[in-house]
């Protein structure tokens, strides 16, 4: 299957299509069943590859959480016949870029190479995903890394209040821990429960790539194969359970002596396949997705200089949605800016937006995307995420309709359903003054 990315993405942003035509988006099936989208140009010698398999720190034992995150750090320390030196070494002879990443959906990967190191860079992939080594020495290495990260966490209210946001609302769920796990479940994790995540998480029938560069579709099908070939069609696991976010209307602060708290709120959202989530995101950009432009910048930071950014996003997960937002502000203004922000999203539920910002969100929106992808490593990468989410190959395509179409209607209809002031979870870490938990 085959269609058209339009001209003004693959020209302008990929910088790989000198001249102002549509390229395709190819579908790529191997000879053994696996496979890819692909972008193919050939006019510079480069090759991005991007891949995920779904299920991440989700799969990790509960006393081994971090798992996930520390194979994502040893996978290229020594596979096959390459010690971790050798496989490094060998990286850098070829300019490999190779790296890879655990969140809590997902475990994923990628890889840049020159068209002329292609086969052995896609070799070094291969070993490093099915014959990793996981040497004593590695692990305590990037293990000690880890644990220092960890550290520093512990004295970052930024981390301090993701934490224990992410615990309150999801209490009994894989989604409450850090996909980096703690300093005991970090220590507690051996080879053999590398190993085990490994044997979990990768498995053909959960992969989804994306690949753009000077590659045909017949020269792909088969590296595929090599690739990835080898690994389980299907693996066995617990299946994770949906989950509603807990703590609705709960406030928790973290004291700690530093001279500006940090503050997180949140609550349901919507799931990226929502029938409703184009109007959510255009809403959101007005309220506080549009940086400079959204209502609680112009109005926390401009109107009232209470802080130096305040924001908010949509953060759909494969098993829950969530609506979250964030700002930084003085120990004294704290109790205000909860105020301020609370009593803007009400009114926001209560009023809509107007025609004009309406319009200058869908202006943005469809203007702005294309700089969103500065570079083939970055569109291989939404390749993969537009299969992810099952948004059809065409979605390029349609996506700007998909904007447009968004009414004042559908915006005050989901405001309604989304902003809910009084059901925030909220979490502040710092030195309030005059307020405290509310439990």
């Amino acid at each position: 299957m085959r269609t058209m990315v339009p001209a003004f993405i693959l020209a302008w942003v990929l910088v790989l299509a000198p001249t102002a035509r549509a390229t395709e988006i190819q579908s790529v099936r191997s000879p053994g069943g696996i496979t890819a989208w692909l972008v193919q140009e050939s006019s510079i010698p480069l090759l991005s590859f991007s891949f995920s398999f779904t299920g991440g720190a989700v799969l990790d034992e509960p006393s081994r959480k971090g798992t996930g995150n520390m194979v994502s750090g040893l996978l290229d320390e020594g596979a096959g016949p390459h010690d971790s030196l050798a496989f490094q070494t060998r990286l850098e002879e070829l300019a490999v870029r190779m790296s890879f990443s655990a969140n809590r959906d997902s475990f994923s990967g990628s890889m840049r190479t020159l068209t002329a190191n292609r086969d052995a860079a896609f070799e070094l992939l291969r070993l490093a995903l099915n014959e990793p080594h996981f040497e004593r020495e590695a692990v305590e290495r990037i293990r000690r890394q880890i644990i220092t990260g960890l550290i520093e966490d512990r004295e970052d209210p930024g981390a301090i209040a993701g934490r224990l946001w992410f615990k309150t609302a999801f209490p009994d769920h894989p989604y409450g821990p850090s996909s980096k796990g703690n300093i005991e479940s970090v220590k507690a994790i051996t080879a053999d429960d590398l190993r085990a995540f490994l044997a979990k998480a990768l498995a053909r029938d959960r992969l989804t790539i994306g690949v753009v560069g000077d590659i045909s579709e017949a020269e792909l099908g088969p590296l595929l194969d090599k690739t990835f070939g080898a690994l389980p069609a299907s693996t066995a696991f617990a299946p994770v359970a949906e989950v509603e976010l807990k703590g609705a209307g709960v406030l928790k602060v973290v004291e700690k002596a530093i001279p500006q708290s940090r503050v997180i709120f949140g609550g349901p959202g919507l799931k990226r396949d929502d029938p409703d989530w184009y109007a959510a995101y255009v809403l959101n950009y007005v309220l506080g997705g549009g940086g400079f432009s959204s209502r609680l910048y112009a109005e926390v930071r401009e109107k009232r200089g209470l802080a130096y950014s305040v924001y908010s996003y949509l953060y759909p997960l494969d098993h829950a949605a969530i609506y979250m937002g964030g700002v930084g502000t003085k120990n004294q203004s704290v109790v205000e800016v909860l105020e301020v922000i609370k009593e803007l999203i009400a009114r926001t539920r209560e009023h809509g937006l107007t025609v004009a910002e309406l319009a200058n969100a869908k202006t943005y929106l469809n203007g702005s995307f294309p700089l969103r992808l500065t570079s083939s490593g970055r569109i291989a990468r939404l390749l993969r995420v537009i299969q992810q989410e099952n948004l059809g190959i065409d979605y390029l395509d349609r996506r700007a309709g998909l904007i447009n179409a968004v009414t004042l209607a559908d915006t005050a209809r989901v405001a309604k359903r989304l902003l809910q002031p009084e059901k925030l979870l909220i979490v502040v870490v710092g030195k309030p003054a005059d307020l405290v938990s509310s439990e």
